[in-house]
């Protein structure tokens, strides 16, 4: 039996646009299990990247409550993010630090011991092929080994669950590659993986479960495999096309 990790519940998230009220998330509910990648897709505007954020309590909910082993989230936001790694989207990467220094802060940031913080980084830098530019600033790097190196650092404290934002945008296709085989090895690790992406073959081939949101709510939770099974087609691209075509027609 799968064991729960975090359960999102009833979630809500309104804003103000001017004089215009938003809802961005009506009462959503996710149950996220231990080691799975699971995949938010939608439209922009659908919510996904406001659910990411509220998860990784980078913005507050409205209402609703977030669940992890069993414990509300917001009964101590520290400890839970702790627990947690964050991968934005832009890299953000002090380029006066070297990639070392930048690590050992990191460590610093989530209260590791400095002889904890120096087992990681040597782990982390050959792990993902960057000692040879330990002592080089991040202002050096590829867009590739950028994103290697944001990988790195959201490891560095060793979490149980990593939140992925467009992970691989605007890289080279083999380069994209790699990176998955990297998010393929956090799940190996027992990691639990939740990924933001537009790309649908991205999702196809890395996601346990895709959860799809339309307007700020989940249209629905399912593998790729059944998905496309069920819907008579032959890849997730065009089963999410489809999906959003009957979305609009609603």
């Amino acid at each position: 039996m799968n064991t729960i990790l975090l359960q999102v519940l009833s979630v809500t998230k309104r804003y103000h646009n001017g004089t215009v009220m938003i809802d961005a998330l009506k009462g959503v509910d996710l149950t996220i299990y231990k080691g799975e990648i699971v995949t938010l897709l939608g439209v922009n505007g659908a919510g996904k990247t406001t659910l990411s954020s509220i998860i990784a309590t980078l913005h507050p909910a409205t209402s609703g409550d977030i669940i992890k082993n069993g414990i509300s989230i917001y009964k101590d936001v520290v400890k839970y993010r702790r627990t947690i790694g964050f991968c934005p989207q832009k890299p953000n990467i002090d380029m006066m630090l070297s990639l070392e220094e930048n690590l050992f802060f990191a460590g610093l940031y989530f209260g590791l011991s400095q002889t904890i913080i120096k087992e990681r980084t040597e782990y982390l830098l050959n792990r993902f092929g960057l000692t040879q530019y330990r002592y080089s600033k991040g202002s050096i790097l590829s867009g590739g080994y950028k994103q290697r190196f944001l990988l790195a650092r959201t490891l560095m404290h060793n979490p149980d669950l990593v939140i992925l934002d467009e992970p691989t945008v605007g890289l080279d296709p083999h380069i994209r590659r790699d990176i998955w085989e990297v998010i393929k090895d956090l799940k190996k690790d027992g990691i639990t993986v939740l990924l933001t992406t537009h790309y649908l073959d991205e999702a196809e081939k890395l996601s346990d479960r895709v959860c799809v949101l339309d307007k700020g709510v989940i249209k629905i939770i399912d593998t790729p495999e059944h998905l496309i099974q069920k819907h008579n087609q032959t890849n997730l691209e065009d089963v999410f096309v489809a999906l959003i075509e009957e979305s609009k027609a609603e």
